[in-house]
């Protein structure tokens, strides 16, 4: 690992300051936009901030204990700080490592709020129970850990299934936390209807759109078509009763996106409105660069069987994640929306990536 800089670590801890500054300035808090932006630009710094300045901290006392350690003439109490002092540079060590992974550049979209959609694939009416499966895991991680969420979509099909789902997660830590859920999730299990009790394996395509900026694109409104309908499927009580649902279709990419949740058209058309943005924005990126439209590919695939990312494996309890090896027999927990310690393992293997290549990058000197 490279040497820690002291001179960027207090750097980060006066910007962390500064934006905490300005965030209680009235100006500020009167302009949504600005504090927005200043909100998301906290929450990707906070972590960092917190580790800099114990760090920075936790240097001082090393130093000022050796010393004393070096000038102390009593052996009982220079054997006790010797033991003070192993314990600070044993935690020291840990915290650099710690610090050095935070240092790790995020992503552009860090702290953005996202659409986090579930589509059944392959499999038929079995994709689209654990498609319904997958909607309840989701729901119930995000409220475990505290993160507001709404429901966008949720298209039902007989026998309880789920054909699509869409939740919009709302909070610094919704990219952060989902973005590695990008990708085909297969399932092994044996259907209720399955009189032989063969295990068939479905899948469910899941994807992580972040939510665009309000200036990051434009549309013409020439270039939709937006019908509307009466709510359907969880709509609520309002279900069938007034034509609220909404649905744009952008003409020239023929992206369609829906919202029926709320009981308001005009609030359905707005949540539909920027889910469009969202989309468009993810298309343009994906066209723009090769390597957007590598990570779409992988992100959304066709739902197919072996493109998958993860497998839940419903006969030997065993969730396992392809990507990193992580293979763990709590299934029951996982599907329960204990998902802490996979998506940790994600996060972590990630940064950890993303080190790797930063080091690799940087010349050899000599």
């Amino acid at each position: 690992m490279a040497e820690l800089n002291e001179q960027n670590l207090r750097a980060i801890v006066a910007s962390f300051r500064a934006i905490e500054e300005r965030m209680s300035d009235p100006l500020v808090t009167a302009d949504n936009k600005r504090l927005t932006e200043l909100s998301r630009e906290r929450a990707r710094l906070i972590k960092t901030a917190e580790l800099s300045d114990e760090w920075l901290r936790l240097k001082v006392q090393i130093m000022e204990c050796d010393a004393g350690w070096q000038a102390e003439k009593d052996a009982e109490m220079k054997a006790e700080l010797a033991q003070e002092l192993k314990a600070m540079r044993e935690r020291f060590g840990k915290l650099s490592e710690d610090l050095q992974l935070e240092l790790v550049p995020k992503d552009a979209d860090a702290g953005k709020n996202v659409y986090l959609e579930i589509r059944a694939g392959t499999g038929g009416d079995e994709a689209a129970l654990f498609a319904r499966d997958l909607f309840r895991m989701y729901s119930r991680y995000l409220d475990s850990e505290g993160i507001k969420y709404e429901v966008q979509e949720y298209n039902d099909v007989g026998g309880g299934g789920v054909k699509e789902a869409i939740l919009y997660v709302i909070g610094t830590q919704a990219y952060d936390l989902l973005h590695l859920e990008a990708g085909t999730h297969r399932v092994q299990r044996i259907p209720a209807t399955e009189a032989n009790g063969r295990i068939h394996t479905s899948a469910v395509t899941v994807s992580v759109i972040p939510e665009a900026d309000e200036d990051e694109i434009k549309i013409d409104p020439g270039d939709l078509r937006i019908d509307v309908f009466r709510s359907s499927g969880s709509g609520g009580q309002h279900v069938n009763k007034t034509e609220s649902a909404v649905r744009i279709t952008h003409l020239p990419t023929n992206i369609v996106v829906g919202c029926q949740e709320e009981k308001s058209q005009i609030k359905n058309r707005a949540k539909a409105m920027k889910a469009l943005m969202s989309k468009l924005v993810e298309k343009q990126r994906s066209e723009a660069a090769e390597k957007y439209a590598t990570e779409k590919k992988a992100q959304v695939g066709s739902g197919d069987r072996s493109e998958k990312i993860r497998t839940y494996n419903y006969p030997q309890s065993r969730v396992t994640d392809h990507r990193i090896n992580y293979t763990a027999h709590n299934l029951d927990q996982v599907m329960d929306g204990r998902l802490a310690d996979l998506i940790g393992a994600l996060v972590l293997a990630e940064r950890e990536a993303k080190m790797r290549a930063g080091e690799a990058a940087v010349p050899a000197t000599g």
